[in-house]
């Protein structure tokens, strides 16, 4: 009973030595995934853009020479236009991008995710985007001034169902 007491023991003082060790290497070295005196603005989201080409009635010949199983009144291709994104922090253009439209048959939505770090404090923001087959100019635009703090992660979204861009 004694020698398995010691051994017990033994183990007992070897894990507590152990979970010490661990306990004080934990916050050794300090780490931080942005430099000191920065902010982290991040440009995420997901959007479908218009369909590429409008969707067409049927004629009724049309109509008769499908399949009686395809009739569909309405046809409507599922291709998405690309999503042209542009970001300006400060007057400075630091992302601009044609997203194009995920899935197989390229009708889903695009999607992004970039990530800036930039120096804390004031910073005027202009993100615009077009999702129309247009040929040039934007089709959803906002500006705002923000004041970012150190260390602070900031994102822009876009819900159109909430009016276009979003600060958070």
């Amino acid at each position: 009973m004694g020698a398995e007491f010691g051994r017990f023991l033994a183990q007992l003082a070897l894990y507590a030595c152990f979970a010490l060790a661990i306990l004080a290497l934990s916050g050794r070295p300090p780490y931080s995934r942005i430099d000191p005196g920065s902010a982290v603005l991040k440009l995420s989201f997901s959007h479908a853009g218009a369909l590429r080409e409008p969707c067409r009635t049927l004629s009724p010949e049309e109509l008769e020479a499908l399949a009686p199983n395809m009739r569909i009144a309405v046809d409507c291709p599922r291709e998405r236009v690309p999503v042209l994104v542009d970001l300006e922090i400060d007057g400075e253009r630091v992302y601009r991008a044609a997203l194009n439209p995920s899935g197989l048959a390229g009708d889903g939505p695009s999607s992004v995710y970039e990530r800036f770090e930039i120096p804390a404090g004031q910073h005027r923001i202009r993100v615009r985007m077009r999702d129309t087959p247009r040929e040039s100019g934007f089709d959803h635009e906002t500006s705002r001034d923000i004041l970012l703090a150190e260390g602070q992660s900031f994102v822009i979204d876009f819900r159109a169902e909430l009016g276009g861009f979003r600060f958070l």
